[in-house]
């Protein structure tokens, strides 16, 4: 069996991919560098994404940002109830196209290492 473990330097923290049973033998080291670097650990099992330790502030500031689009969403849910959906979505198509239009290109590239 081949243990891999990546790690991604983003800003000032690490992301560190691990597969499940290399996490679980590694816990309090990891739980560590979660808590005092606050670094992330991606956990995967067969090869796929299946969780993610992050540190309670960033978790924190998670919760707070998807009560804050689920409240917004609702909202706007509310306001435009009465508008047909395929009405709704023709407008949503063209101002999407007008902002991108209008938006200068940017090109976004993965920085390996």
């Amino acid at each position: 069996m081949v243990i891999m473990i990546i790690s991604i330097t983003v800003e000032d923290a690490m992301i560190t991919e691990t597969n499940a049973v290399t996490f679980r033998q590694n816990l309090g080291e990891m739980l560590n560098q979660v808590q005092f670097r606050r670094d992330t650990i991606v956990i995967k099992k067969d090869g796929k994404t299946v969780a993610a330790l992050v540190d309670a502030r960033l978790f924190e500031r998670i919760r707070q940002m998807r009560e804050r689009f689920d409240a917004l969403a609702g909202r706007l849910a509310h306001a435009y109830t009465n508008v047909p959906e395929e009405e709704g979505l023709s407008e949503i198509d063209r101002l999407a196209a007008k902002v991108r239009s209008e938006a200068p290109s940017k090109t976004v590239r993965a920085r390996k290492g």
